[in-house]
């Protein structure tokens, strides 16, 4: 059933008519025009479609955008401010954490969101907190390194 859901996107509001039930990553895509969201497994195993709700990482394939309701998402477009790019998103640039670029937007979201509950990880932390995000390329030490290095930029850790 469609109703009208409105909540912050990127920092702007948004009110949209849409069924509640669909899917937030094809609002986000289809609607909104935001396609820096992937379409990975689609079961919230890979972690291409991870964007942030409430501070917190989730998987867009399978959140209903209902759930966004007066919340406030931030996707990949969204992390940067003004003309420059977020730490981590220049980190992943810098250390080449980067290949194919499909599950990198995912990455980005999960790292920033990992970074924000552990300003200072180890390395075995970052392993786990970002375990759940899949990369074919085989960039996985250069995103281990660029997490790193922008866990020092933002919080002056490591």
């Amino acid at each position: 059933m469609e109703e009208t859901l409105r909540f912050k996107l990127n920092g702007k509001p948004v009110s949209l008519t849409v069924d509640g039930d669909r899917l937030l990553l094809w609002v986000l895509r289809t609607d909104l025009g935001l396609t820096g969201t992937k379409y990975g497994c689609g079961e919230s195993f890979c972690g291409a479609c991870t964007v942030i709700v409430n501070g917190e990482a989730v998987r867009s394939c399978q959140t209903p955008v209902k759930e966004a309701r007066d919340k406030e998402v931030v996707t990949i477009e969204g992390l940067a401010a003004g003309n420059g790019l977020h730490p981590v998103q220049k980190a992943f640039m810098e250390h080449d954490a980067l290949q194919c670029g499909y599950c990198t937007p995912g990455m980005i979201m999960n790292a920033y969101s990992f970074l924000r509950k552990n300003p200072a990880p180890s390395v075995a932390e970052i392993v786990e907190g970002m375990d759940d995000d899949l990369c074919r390329c085989g960039a996985h030490k250069r995103i281990i390194l660029a997490i790193q290095a922008a866990a020092k930029e933002m919080h002056g850790g490591l």
